[in-house]
């Protein structure tokens, strides 16, 4: 009997450039993090990580890029694939030179530094390139940073929606393959929230960057992105497309605020526990 063919739409491990599988993250040896976690993040496109705060959203990041070596966490059990190679607990600088930058949560950019200073630091592990080229690559999508570097200063006196503008920026001149954002619309105003995003989204069809993306704000997030994962309490309990978990109604309660506005707000722990087909 002959093979069946391939679904259409099947995905294959060169869909994406990294993959996930079944990690376990500890703090301290005895704190479990993250509980076989796994997802996948397609070439080129956005994926979405979405859950309250004390899923895991930010842990699994640091765990893709190496930062968890920094605060006395490991990836216990599990393998994490960039480009094939399991990157698992090598050093945040490597996985840099391997095409893999992290914007943190909080934009990190150093305060006493200029907005010039802080994109050539993004460029630290880079060699035999034009750093002008890469600085005016970063403005076409960031002319307020131009602005702002024409006025000097240092970038601790930007706005806030400048200093996640300047984090964004500075990734890119790591030339990255894959670029990891936590939390980009943190304390910004809707206006530069959407703003941002705008930004986030042009970067991805225009450079081909590939993002995972981890955000509060589900809205924005799933707007953006092409894929979705949920995740509570330190594993996954949903995923789809976009627009999949859009449509969906347990979704649409619990995370998009019933499809309206405003979000709802839920007294009732136990049942908005109750309540969700995934727990």
């Amino acid at each position: 009997m002959a093979e069946a063919a391939q679904k259409p739409n099947a995905k294959t491990d060169a869909d994406y450039i990294l993959s996930v599988n079944n990690i376990e993250v500890v703090y301290s040896e005895v704190i479990l993090v993250l509980r076989g976690l796994s997802l996948n993040v397609e070439r080129g496109k956005i994926t979405a990580l979405l859950g309250a705060n004390g899923a895991g959203k930010s842990t699994t990041l640091k765990a893709i890029s190496g930062l968890l070596n920094t605060e006395d966490g490991e990836v216990s059990r599990g393998s994490i694939h960039f480009e094939g190679e399991n990157i698992a607990g090598i050093s945040p600088d490597k996985v840099v030179r391997k095409g893999v930058f992290q914007v943190m949560e909080g934009r990190g950019i150093v305060q006493d530094m200029t907005v010039l200073e802080n994109l050539k630091l993004g460029a630290f592990t880079r060699k035999n390139f034009n750093m002008n080229d890469e600085i005016e690559k970063v403005f076409n999508f960031f002319p307020r940073l131009k602005e702002r570097m024409v006025t000097g200063g240092a970038a601790g006196y930007l706005s806030g929606g400048e200093q996640q503008m300047l984090a964004i920026g500075r990734s890119l001149m790591a030339n990255p393959k894959l670029i990891l954002m936590d939390e980009p619309s943190m304390g910004l105003s809707p206006l530069l929230v959407k703003e941002v995003f705008g930004i986030i989204k042009r970067m991805n069809e225009e450079l081909g960057i590939s993002i995972l993306l981890v955000e509060q704000n589900a809205n924005m997030a799933l707007n953006a992105a092409d894929f979705g994962y949920i995740m509570e309490n330190g594993k996954i309990v949903l995923d789809g497309t976009a627009e999949e978990l859009k449509n969906n109604e347990d979704v649409k309660e619990f995370y998009l605020g019933g499809g309206g506005d405003e979000r709802k707000s839920f007294k009732d722990i136990k049942s908005f526990k109750r309540r969700k087909r995934w727990l």
